[in-house]
């Protein structure tokens, strides 16, 4: 049960994706079934076994950013940018302007990685210590090949460098922390922050996460060492979640940030709710053998003060991965049977890797809000390893006010949230 009289409220909501950058957009694209994944643009792809992606399209960080902050543009990488510009829209969606919220009683929350380097940046420097290509000469590389690097070559790619723009630019001078455990930071991150809230240290969290894995470096690593889809002639059918025919994973990128507050503070601004954060829970599933993960979801269904009846659908991670997916369906399917709906909208955007679970709970807090659950999609033959009622096909009635969302990493880290339908 609630351990705090706080509640916790979601009040404003900014995406940059690649199915849709405003919140309308972003439920529109999921009501129409519309598919994000296409041939990847931002770079001579064509080259990897697999060259498809979930891009943001006609993404511009200097048309959205204030003007006086311009000139940091020079120290963000993409992934920074997604998320600075992220967080302005979260803020700007919550109704929330300089001075109307004491700058210590905001905080931020991020979930965010370590960027890979664009190539350019490390050129002049790889020239000069392997001008064969094939050696390098680290003394070269350490003393004139370091001069070839820009002073704040590493600030571009930090993982707290979200956080750290979007505090100086918005005057956020509570609570600042980023997280890191892959898929599942995002959810940690907003765990967090209902946690600082709940002790009364905020009244306001801007709750984010960001990540492009759109690059030659990402694109490359990805393709030698996970499971990727090999469907570059149909992209749009690549990720199947859940399903007999799934070949692996495609990435993706973008930004998913929520502005989290205390209910008080919230009616007392008139602030528009979208939903409630309830419940949450984390632990590891060592082995991804799904008791631990199981384990994980009942204890974030305790933590709210629910049961697994109370629940309309679970939004699961669903990336496609033929052994990921099993994971997952085994996990879920302890604690639900084929009792409840499993929804994965992961297959419309990629997997964003630090951005997922953030972006995916998006789609079942707009669900919840709305009255109806998107099908998912590319899910067309059961598989046999995934025991669970994963929801296909034309909207469905959201019947229940909960929804739980389950996210995990390839080491076995797992998280679940879940959050209220907003009705009083």
């Amino acid at each position: 049960m609630r351990t705090n009289s706080r509640r916790t409220v979601l009040t404003g909501f900014g995406v940059l994706s690649p199915i849709g950058s405003t919140p309308d957009a972003l439920w529109q694209a999921l009501v129409a079934g519309t598919s994000g994944i296409r041939t990847v643009t931002l770079f001579d792809a064509s080259e990897l076994p697999t060259h498809i992606a979930g891009e943001v399209p006609d993404f511009s960080a200097k048309a959205f950013i204030d003007k006086s902050y311009r000139r940091s543009l020079n120290a963000m990488a993409r992934t920074v940018e997604l998320g600075v510009i992220g967080a302005q829209f979260a803020i700007q969606n919550a109704g929330i302007t300089k001075g109307t919220i004491s700058p210590q009683r905001i905080g931020i929350e991020f979930a965010s990685l370590m960027g890979a380097t664009d190539l350019n940046d490390m050129a002049g420097a790889s020239k000069i210590a392997s001008p064969d290509g094939q050696t390098v000469n680290m003394t070269a590389w350490g003393s004139p090949g370091l001069n070839e690097i820009a002073p704040l070559w590493m600030l571009k790619y930090l993982p707290n460098m979200p956080a750290c723009h979007t505090t100086i630019l918005h005057d956020i001078q509570g609570p600042s922390n980023t997280q890191i455990p892959g898929d599942t930071a995002g959810l940690i991150a907003l765990a967090e922050a209902a946690r600082i809230i709940r002790r009364g240290t905020a009244d306001v969290m801007v709750v984010g996460s960001s990540e492009s894995r759109i690059n030659p470096v990402s694109m490359t690593r990805f393709n030698l060492f996970l499971q990727m889809s090999k469907r570059n002639d149909d992209p749009t059918h690549a990720i199947r979640p859940f399903d007999a025919t799934r070949d692996g994973t495609v990435p993706g990128e973008g930004s998913a940030v929520f502005t989290l507050e205390d209910l008080t503070h919230a009616h007392a601004r008139n602030a528009n709710i979208l939903g409630e954060v309830v419940g949450w829970a984390m632990g590891v599933d060592r082995g991804k053998k799904g008791p631990g993960l199981a384990r994980v979801i009942r204890n974030a269904l305790t933590s709210a003060g629910v049961h697994p009846t109370d629940i309309d659908h679970v939004n699961a991670h669903g990336t496609g991965s033929t052994l990921g997916d099993a994971f997952e369906a085994r996990g879920i399917a302890e604690v639900f049977g084929r009792d409840t709906p499993v929804f994965a909208p992961l297959s419309r955007f990629g997997n964003m890797g630090a951005a997922s679970s953030l972006m995916e709970l998006a789609c079942s807090v707009f669900a919840l809000k709305n009255g109806q659950l998107p099908g998912t999609l590319n899910h067309e033959k059961p598989a046999a390893d995934c025991p669970i009622a994963v929801h296909t096909g034309a909207l469905r009635t959201v019947t229940k006010p909960y929804a739980l969302k389950v996210t995990y990493t390839d080491l076995g880290q797992c998280a679940a949230v879940v959050v209220r339908k907003w009705d009083s």
